[in-house]
């Protein structure tokens, strides 16, 4: 395309760097393009860190909270945004389970269905879902964070260890531990319901 064509449309998007140094000079614009590059995945983890919507949407609402306010502070080439989000969610999440400990509720948040199965696979699915969900809420903290990092966000150990603020090999080990506990956990939930599918069958 010539460059008269061109005129002064621009192809690429900004980086997450731009778009922060803009939010610091106070670009409101900058900062909503912001959220709609990363809310979706901080939604997700918070809400499977925390178990529930609502408790999520207020950490997600922090999380670009600091973004507004601490935007002139960020310094570009120290880690990639999207790690330091990461971190900033993890960190709201760990501080909310520790302030509300026991856990009551961990039975929520069914989200694994996909597809369009027909209402009998749908139930299924739920319950399935729900047992994942309920395993999850019961691992220790650091290892819940470790799992969803991982797994669910689909961060390396390394940008998981930088997250968490520990060692690659301690987040090894901790993702050893919440597998070997998830598997322990769901084989018994499938114990459970395959007595129960027994007893109403008879």
């Amino acid at each position: 395309m010539p460059a008269h064509a061109r005129g002064n449309i621009r192809l690429e998007q900004p980086s997450d760097d731009e778009l922060v140094a803009a939010v610091a000079s106070g670009d409101e614009a900058a900062c909503r393009a912001l959220m709609d590059r990363h809310l979706t995945r901080i939604l997700a983890l918070a809400r499977r860190m925390l178990g529930n919507q609502a408790d999520a949407e207020e950490v997600a609402q922090e999380v670009f909270l600091r973004v507004w306010t601490h935007a002139d502070r960020w310094e570009p080439g120290q880690a990639r945004f999207g790690t330091w989000l990461h971190r900033v969610a993890t960190n709201l999440c760990l501080d909310r389970l520790r302030k509300n400990r026991p856990t009551d509720d961990i039975d929520e948040m069914p989200d694994l269905a996909s597809g369009d199965p027909g209402p009998h696979r749908q139930l299924e699915q739920r319950e399935l879902a729900a047992r994942v969900d309920a395993a999850l809420q019961a691992l220790p903290e650091r290892q819940r964070a470790a799992i969803v990092l991982s797994h669910y966000q689909g961060l390396g150990n390394l940008e998981t260890a930088d997250i968490l603020g520990v060692t690659v090999e301690a987040v090894e080990s901790l993702l050893s531990r919440a597998r070997r506990q998830l598997r322990l956990s769901l084989a018994t939930e499938k114990d459970d319901l395959l007595r129960s599918d027994k007893v109403s069958a008879s």
